[in-house]
Order: structure tokens, then C-alpha cells, then sequence
């Protein structure tokens, strides 16, 4: 092969090698495609109001399948009603709850809860459990309206 043809193959070999090289550029530049317009702030805002409906709709379609399920019973709406009871130390206390016409004492602690005595409803017994004599709230506006008449009472003084 004389020096000439030689010269002629590398460059033929050189710019094929070049071609096939940046012919992924031609492609990309040649197929890209055409920007997409931003979407409207309506179309946005629509999307995720619709989004959230569908979230909140299968909370309510979960806890009403649940309720559904579970025979009425979520919440303690059943059977069972809390008469009374009072703390009989730091964290223990006896409490009353009615149960089918019986009233059950119970001894509640943080770990256990025991039953101490069983007898039937009392005749004159409320049906419905007695409302606490005064709130705390009204009992705490009082004692704060009472110091803060103190305290203007020394102060006139």
C-alpha cells in the first residue's frame, strides 16, 4: 500500500469514527422536545383540593366501615356508664360503673383494675350520671377573684 492511499484510509476512518461520534448530538438536537407550557395556578390548586377530598373521603369511608364493623362499640357508646368515683390516693381510685342494671365497684390503679364489689342498681338512682357540683373553672374564678379583692384591700390600707 503506498503512503498516499494510507494517509486517505486514516482519514476516512478518522472522519467516520467522528460522525458516528456526534451523531447522538444531531439526534438529541434534531427530537427534543417542544417546551411545556407551566401549569395555571387554577389548575394547580384545583388538583390538590381534589387530592385532599379523596384523602379526607377515605378517612371518613375507613372509620365508617370501621364503626360499621365493630358493632357501635367505638367510644364506650354501649353497654357500660360510669356513675362515679373519687381518687383515693396519688394515682388510685374507686369508681362505680353500671353495667346491665348491676353496679359494679371497681379499684382502678395504673396497672390493674379490680373488681371490690357487685350489687344491683339502687331504685332511686339517677339515670343519668349527676353533673359535678361546681367546675373547676368556676371554682378557680372564684378563688382568683377572691385574692385579687385581698390584694386591693391591702393596698387601699
Amino acid at each position: 500500500m503506498d503512503m498516499g492511499k494510507r494517509v486517505k484510509v486514516r482519514l476516512a476512518l478518522r472522519g467516520a469514527l467522528c460522525f458516528m461520534a456526534s451523531s447522538p448530538l444531531w439526534a438529541a438536537t434534531a427530537t427534543a422536545p417542544a417546551p411545556v407550557a407551566a401549569p395555571s395556578p387554577f389548575a394547580s390548586l384545583l388538583q390538590v383540593i381534589l387530592g385532599l377530598a379523596v384523602v379526607l373521603g377515605a378517612i371518613v369511608g375507613v372509620a365508617w366501615l370501621f364503626k360499621r364493623l365493630s358493632g357501635g362499640m367505638l367510644g364506650g357508646a354501649g353497654r357500660v356508664r360510669v356513675v362515679g368515683g373519687t381518687m383515693v390516693g396519688q394515682k388510685e381510685r374507686v369508681v362505680i360503673v353500671e353495667l346491665e342494671g348491676e353496679w359494679l365497684v371497681l379499684g382502678v390503679t395504673p396497672q390493674q383494675v379490680n373488681l371490690l364489689s357487685k350489687m344491683p342498681r339502687p331504685e332511686g338512682a339517677e339515670s343519668e350520671p349527676a353533673e359535678p357540683a361546681e367546675p373547676f373553672a368556676r371554682w378557680l374564678k372564684a378563688a382568683l377573684d377572691k385574692s385579687r379583692e385581698a390584694q386591693r384591700r391591702r393596698q387601699d390600707k
